[in-house]
């Protein structure tokens, strides 16, 4: 089996060689000793530089994977015992042509930038907490397994178990969009750990996911609107908890959104990143509001309940998850909570691109 045209399209895609002579040139720029005294200019250029990069890795990737294909049908043919090895190459090249599938349907406005997600529980106490950690372990592992880098800004545990807030940052080209399928209420239906009499529960949490915008964006704030409270770091950490009230919430008064940070030991530094929580959180409150054609930002934020959920994961009494908006389900529930959503992240762009 020749996978030789395979390639060629993706190669189309991609272009290496072009890649190549366009890194070559950026390069030369980044040479030069004057190109640092402009900041602005010297990040957009170090930016650009990682996009090539990450192009031209992934074309290498393929090339090597559809190799290693090649070499492998070839042995089949000959007789050898390889079908393992096949089927396992087999997996993981499909997963890669997946991912970069996905990519190549990104095409929103701030589909390349950056992510910050925040995770609510609904009501419930323990039960809703404890799915909104879930959520977040399920989120840091995708992340984790896509290369990307996270910050957990804040967190706020529960009383028993779970959590009662989450805000982390998603750095990586791409992060944004391929997080705006999450955007909504999860569902989870099992046999409750928390319940002695081992009775099936239904627990629900938000997720909300906004660009992480740059400070070319101008976001107008006035200090008036806003309310900045400080309080003592409660996460989990030991000795590396602050014991000073470094943590800092603001509240932006006219639209209610909230932005807090607790991961730097330094007030100053908290502060800053809560405001840039902010502005990112006020700046897709704005294009949600200027997009006519798409649902509008409440109904992405409704009632954390029945009713309002974009995907079910069952555990009990039978494992599926179904994403409501595209009917797509698998019933591999663990490796759906271990980060794998794929396909249900491949399966709304292509909702959204028709």
């Amino acid at each position: 089996m020749n996978l030789k045209p395979a390639l060629m399209i993706f190669g189309a895609i991609f272009d290496s060689d072009r890649k190549k002579r366009e890194l070559a040139q950026l390069e030369k720029k980044l040479a030069e000793p004057t190109i640092w005294n402009d900041k602005e200019r010297s990040q957009e250029l170090m930016r650009t530089r990682h996009l090539l990069e990450q192009g031209i890795e992934t074309q290498t990737r393929l090339e090597q994977r559809i190799g290693d294909l090649d070499a492998y049908f070839e042995l089949a043919q000959e007789g050898e015992d390889v079908e393992a090895e096949l089927m396992r190459e087999l997996k993981a090249a499909s997963a890669e042509v997946d991912r970069v599938e996905s990519m190549i349907l990104l095409g929103g406005e701030n589909d390349r930038l950056n992510a910050i997600v925040t995770i609510h529980p609904g009501a419930g106490g323990t039960e809703s907490q404890d799915w909104a950690e879930m959520l977040l372990r399920m989120y840091l592992r995708w992340s984790e397994d896509r290369g990307y880098k996270t910050i957990v800004n804040e967190c706020q545990p529960g009383e028993e178990a779970g959590l009662k807030s989450a805000t982390f940052s998603v750095m990586g080209e791409g992060a944004y969009g391929l997080l705006v399928p999450e955007i909504c209420v999860h569902r989870l239906v099992r046999i409750s750990p928390f319940d002695a009499a081992a009775r099936r529960h239904t627990s629900f949490a938000s997720v909300f996911v906004s660009p992480e915008i740059d400070d070319k964006i101008k976001i107008e704030i006035r200090t008036e609107d806003l309310r900045i409270d400080t309080y003592r770091s409660s996460g989990r950490g030991g000795q590396h908890v602050n014991v000073t009230d470094s943590a800092v919430r603001i509240t932006h008064l006219p639209s209610r959104l909230v932005a807090q940070c607790q991961n730097e030991r330094s007030q100053h530094r908290n502060r800053e990143m809560a405001m840039k929580i902010l502005r990112s959180k006020l700046y897709e409150v704005e294009l949600q509001k200027k997009r006519a054609e798409t649902e509008k930002l409440e109904a992405s934020k409704s009632g954390i309940d029945f009713g309002s959920q974009i995907r079910s994961y069952v555990l009990h009494p039978y494992q599926l998850v179904k994403d409501h908006r595209t009917k797509t389900e698998t019933g591999d529930v663990d490796r759906v909570l271990d980060g794998d959503l794929e396909v249900f992240t491949k399966a709304f762009l292509l909702m959204r691109a028709q």
